[in-house]
């Protein structure tokens, strides 16, 4: 019989413990906006689907099916291991018709609904910051009734400063966090002046979603929304600062990340971009 060795089993359980609380921290799935691809996917649907997966992406934020009817979008979708996290919905949709939000995120599978642009002409306001506190909050509410999430989107314009901060902070201490919350671009904060790390730690929990997405140093920011796609870079390799965004966004609680790469060299850079993601492991 062999003797038991109390030490060496006490060992060998606390280098499991420390494996199994460690993997979690080095195993973040990594996904794809797919309008990073929006050039290249109307082209070959099937070989675009093919090539993503194939870099290793799981998740996708979308909404479409490019003209495929929905059924064989889908089918290529699961051949290829593709699962939709969120999809897209237009503000005036989600003021006027909710539900048709909730239908196009069921049809896909997805969980969250993202709106990216709170329509303004000139320059963004208060009122217009009004208008989209009662309409996140509404269809916020109906969405969560169905099982799903609302986000938004900010491209810049939000940050305009308002009384003792800026109207980005108006919208998200009068919404409901509930029923509503952010997707960040990070290039989008960093564009109009923000700090990404700043505000994942100003708001904790209000962003589940993440657009990773780096700018090229020396471009010129404005309030705007407004870019030149090209300035769209490898991440790392920009001045958003992502090494530091990472590591904030994952005490703040964000649980879905997406590369989105506008610029027309996405099929060379998000390959580079995974590449730089996984060496921050």
């Amino acid at each position: 019989m062999v003797p038991f060795n109390f030490a060496r089993l006490t060992r060998v359980m606390l280098l499991s413990f420390v494996v199994f609380i460690t993997i979690p921290a080095f195993c973040q799935e990594i996904g794809v906006q797919l309008y990073t691809f929006r050039n290249q996917i109307p082209k070959d649907i099937p070989g675009m689907l093919e090539k993503i997966s194939k870099m290793g992406i799981r998740e996708l934020e979308g909404g479409g099916s490019y003209g495929l009817p929905v059924d064989e979008f889908k089918a290529l979708l699961k051949k290829n291991d593709l699962k939709i996290v969120s999809v897209g919905a237009d503000f005036k949709q989600l003021d006027e018709n909710p539900m048709a939000a909730v239908e196009a995120a069921k049809t896909y599978g997805a969980k969250y609904v993202v709106t990216f642009w709170v329509p303004h002409d000139g320059d963004f306001t208060i009122e217009h910051a009004k208008k989209a506190v009662e309409v996140f909050n509404k269809a916020g509410k109906i969405l969560k009734e169905n099982g799903l999430s609302l986000c938004y989107h900010a491209h810049g314009y939000e940050f305009t400063p308002y009384e003792e901060g800026t109207l980005f902070d108006y919208i998200a201490q009068n919404t409901d966090r509930r029923y509503f919350n952010f997707e960040m671009d990070v290039f989008w904060v960093k564009h109009p002046g923000q700090d990404p790390v700043a505000l994942l730690q100003k708001y904790p929990g209000r962003f589940p979603l993440m657009h990773l997405k780096d700018r090229r140093p020396g471009t010129e920011g404005n309030q705007k929304g407004q870019a030149d796609v090209e300035t769209n870079v490898v991440l790392g390799s920009g001045d958003v600062g992502i090494a530091a965004v990472m590591k904030a966004a994952k005490k703040a609680g964000v649980k879905h990340y997406f590369i989105e790469d506008e610029s027309s060299r996405s099929m060379e850079q998000v390959p580079q971009s995974l590449a730089y993601l996984k060496s921050l492991k």
